[in-house]
C-alpha cells in the first residue's frame, strides 16, 4: 500500500456496458467511461474498474482549532488534526476553496502516499485531540476516511466530518457511523439554489443531516449567506421550520458571510444581513446561533 504509484480500488460502484462503470458514492451516480473520472475528478475508470485516485494522497494537512471547522459545541478549546485531498462532488459557483475542490491529480504518483496508519501517527505526534476530514469534500475520499476512522477509533481519537452531505445512503451507512461530530454545509434552503448554484440537489443534503442526527452524532450546520440568493427571511424561516421539525432547536447553526470567490463575483455579504439572520433565529428560540467571516 505504501508504493508511490499505488491506486486504491473504489467502493460503491457497479460495471455497465461497454466498459463503463456507474459510481454509487453520491447522488450524481456518474456513469464513467474507461480512462475518465466522474464529476468529482478523483474516481477513475481503469479498464472497467473504478479506483479512488485521492486515496492516501492528502494535499492539505494542518493542525487547527476545532472551532475553525466550525464546531462551537464539540470539544471546545482543543486542536484537531485536519486533512483533505483534491476533488468535490458539488460545483458551487461561489466555492471558497476551489484550489482543492477543483484541483486534480495530474499524475497521482507525483504526490506523497500517506497511509491511514501514518495519518493517525501524525495526529498523535502533534498531540491533536481529534482527526478531521475537511478542506475539500470528504465524501470523495470516503474509502480513505473510513480506513483512517477505523484506526482512529482504536487510538481513541474522535473523528470529525466537515461535509456538504452529498452522499448516497449506501455509502453513508458505511461512513457516518464511524463519525463522532459533523458540520454539514446546507448551501441554501431551496432546490432552485442547489441546482443553479451548486449543480446538485437539496434533498440529499437534508437526508444526510437527518441521518447523522438519528445516529446520535454531534451535528452543527453551516450556511454561507449570499446576497439576493439565500439571504431572505422567508428562506431562513423555512429552514428553521425544517430544523425544528426534523432536528431540534439546540442544534448549533452557523451563518457565514460570503466573499467574492471562484466564479461568483457579487458583492460580499453585509454584516447587517448576518445580524438580522441571527436576530430572527433567536426570536424563534434558536439560541445556538453563530456568525462567521464578519
Amino acid at each position: 500500500m505504501s508504493e508511490k504509484n499505488y491506486i486504491h480500488p473504489a467502493s460503491w460502484w457497479e460495471p455497465c456496458a461497454d466498459g463503463k462503470v456507474k459510481c454509487r458514492l453520491c447522488p450524481h451516480g456518474c456513469v464513467i467511461s474507461n480512462g475518465h473520472t466522474g464529476f468529482c475528478a478523483v474516481r477513475e475508470n481503469r479498464d472497467g474498474e473504478l479506483f479512488s485516485i485521492s486515496y492516501g494522497r492528502p494535499v492539505a494537512v494542518h493542525v487547527d482549532p476545532i472551532e475553525k471547522k466550525p464546531l462551537a459545541r464539540f470539544m471546545p478549546g482543543t486542536s484537531t488534526f485536519s486533512f483533505g485531498t483534491f476533488g468535490c462532488n458539488l460545483g458551487c459557483l461561489f466555492c471558497q476553496n476551489d484550489s482543492l475542490s477543483r484541483g486534480k491529480y495530474e499524475s497521482p504518483g507525483n504526490y506523497d502516499f500517506v497511509t491511514p496508519e501514518r495519518i493517525v501517527e501524525l495526529a498523535q505526534s502533534y498531540k491533536s485531540q481529534s482527526i478531521s476530514f475537511t478542506y475539500n469534500e470528504p465524501t470523495v475520499f470516503a474509502e480513505y476516511a473510513i480506513d483512517v476512522a477505523k484506526l482512529a477509533i482504536d487510538a481513541k481519537l474522535p473523528r470529525v466530518l466537515v461535509s456538504n452531505g452529498y452522499i448516497t445512503r449506501e455509502a453513508a451507512n458505511d461512513f457516518y457511523p464511524l463519525i463522532d461530530a459533523a458540520n454539514i454545509d446546507m448551501k441554501g434552503f431551496s432546490e432552485d439554489f442547489y441546482r443553479e448554484m451548486t449543480s446538485s440537489h437539496l434533498q440529499p443534503a437534508l437526508d444526510s443531516i437527518k441521518y447523522l442526527y438519528t445516529l446520535g452524532k454531534h451535528i452543527e450546520i453551516t450556511t454561507l449567506i449570499i446576497p439576493n440568493k439565500n439571504d431572505s427571511i422567508e428562506m431562513l424561516n423555512n429552514w428553521l421550520d425544517w430544523v425544528e421539525q426534523n432536528l431540534d432547536k439546540t442544534v448549533p447553526l452557523h451563518f457565514s458571510a460570503y466573499h467574492p470567490c471562484y466564479k461568483y463575483t457579487a458583492p460580499a455579504t453585509p454584516r447587517e444581513t448576518l445580524l438580522a439572520i441571527r436576530s430572527q433565529a433567536q426570536s424563534r428560540g434558536f439560541n445556538e446561533v453563530f456568525l462567521g467571516n464578519i
